[in-house]
């Protein structure tokens, strides 16, 4: 069973082993002299990532090597002090908990990251906010919406997301010391003393209980970061769109090239997260799966979560980057967007106009007329501005100039500068 073991892992179990001796002295159930042993043999650089790797291949998981040794290191020192050391646990309890630091770290900069988008979110939205573009159903022009609009709601899934995922980690930032069957026996009447220490070290909470095959808490937060993903894929999904040729309203500046084709500047970034969002949810399907273990340790469920989680938040990193990158270089063309309002005759608008006409007859009238003015449009291959002047049971209803307001882009935008203007104050960034 391959476990990876590189230097931050690594040095994160050991720092584990240091804060249950730590708590084993503060407790008075080990000697404080062995603490330096301890503290001065607890180097990741002091052991071979390579060889732990292996024997854990042999032993079920890098843990049970790894005290071996790290008792070896300390016997060097000092043979008293190795007499303390993994004093009352589990490999498990020593895995678990630094799973949760590392969880600590990566939600600091996952935030960080997240920030980081809406930030650029926010900038898009401001500056947006009145650039009128084609809304797109179904991927067809629909009525019109606003850039800013767009961007803002990248902006509030985003933090909604970021939020979720604090949450679910800081629910999570729990010390595991459950022992070998979860009752701290070897510990004895000081099995609670000691874990309140311990996480005080670590700076963690102490739970009700050890939570050995509990597995809510962490698949609470590989659903989160998955739900991260999917909103960072969302978001990649909207650029390549904007930055097809035919369209070209938005395009990542830092985009890649071709090996064969000069002109290409492909939306990289954007792919990558739409990629990552592509495998997230298996991961955290995978997490999910791994719920259901066996009694007070699992056999099969905890190990199958260890690559998985480590790829969860690889894949999440890697599409909070990308994104961060590419709003940060986004060049927008609200020209475009706006020429683009205008394609078949300016069709879009057809709501608009039925709306205008609603106001004066029956709304089933305003759509059956409308909707005959589009298709003649269409067919003649006129703008439905010039079909609906010339139109005599229009104009029975509207003066030329009340079609030409309601046909315009910026006087059919709705609420959409209130709906930017209350996401930027709800997300301060």
């Amino acid at each position: 069973m391959a476990q990876i073991c590189d230097r931050i892992h690594l040095q994160l179990l050991l720092d584990v082993e240091v804060a249950l001796a730590v708590a084993a002295a503060d407790a008075g159930i080990v000697p404080s002299s062995c603490l330096p042993d301890i503290q001065a043999a607890a180097t990741a650089e002091n052991f071979d990532c390579a060889a732990l790797s292996t024997a854990a291949e042999t032993d079920g998981n890098i843990v049970i090597p790894l005290v071996k040794a790290l008792t070896a290191a300390v016997a060097a020192r000092n043979p008293e002090s190795a007499r303390h050391v993994h004093r009352g646990a589990t490999s498990q309890d020593i895995m678990d908990t630094a799973l949760v630091l590392q969880l600590r770290a990566a939600g600091s900069d996952l935030r960080q990251s997240l920030t980081h988008i809406m930030q650029g979110a926010a900038m898009l939205a401001r500056t947006h906010a009145s650039s009128p573009m084609p809304g797109r159903t179904w991927l067809q022009h629909a009525s019109p919406t606003t850039f800013g609009l767009k961007a803002a709601g990248w902006l509030d899934m985003v933090g909604r997301s970021r939020d979720r995922l604090e949450d679910a980690i800081h629910a999570a930032l729990v010390v595991q010391l459950g022992g070998a069957a979860g009752t701290l026996a070897s510990l004895g009447s000081d099995g609670p003393k000691i874990t309140d220490a311990f996480a005080r070290h670590l700076k963690l909470s102490v739970p009700a209980m050890p939570w050995h095959t509990h597995r809510d808490r962490i698949a609470h937060v590989a659903a989160a970061l998955g739900i991260v993903c999917g909103g960072l894929g969302k978001i990649g999904r909207d650029l390549t769109l904007l930055a097809q040729s035919e369209v070209a309203e938005a395009i990542d500046a830092g985009g890649g090239g071709s090996s064969s084709m000069p002109h290409k500047q492909n939306p990289v970034r954007a792919v990558t997260a739409i990629a990552m969002a592509t495998r997230a949810p298996g991961l955290v399907a995978t997490m999910l799966a791994a719920m259901p273990q066996e009694h007070e340790r699992a056999a099969g469920g905890w190990q199958a979560e260890w690559a998985t989680l480590s790829d969860l938040l690889s894949v999440t990193r890697q599409s909070a980057a990308a994104i961060g990158a590419a709003l940060g270089d986004l060049r927008v063309d609200a020209a475009a967007m706006r020429e683009h309002l205008e394609m078949r005759g300016g069709v879009a608008m057809a709501e608009a106009l039925s709306t205008a006409l609603a106001a004066r007859i029956s709304r089933t009238e305003a759509m059956s007329v409308v909707e005959r003015l589009v298709r003649s449009a269409e067919r003649t291959r006129r703008s439905l501005r010039d079909v609906a002047v010339a139109d005599a049971d229009v104009l029975r209803w509207l003066a030329p100039a009340d079609i030409e307001r309601a046909l315009s882009p910026e006087n059919y935008l709705g609420s959409a500068n209130l709906f930017v203007e209350q996401v930027l104050q709800r997300w301060a960034v």
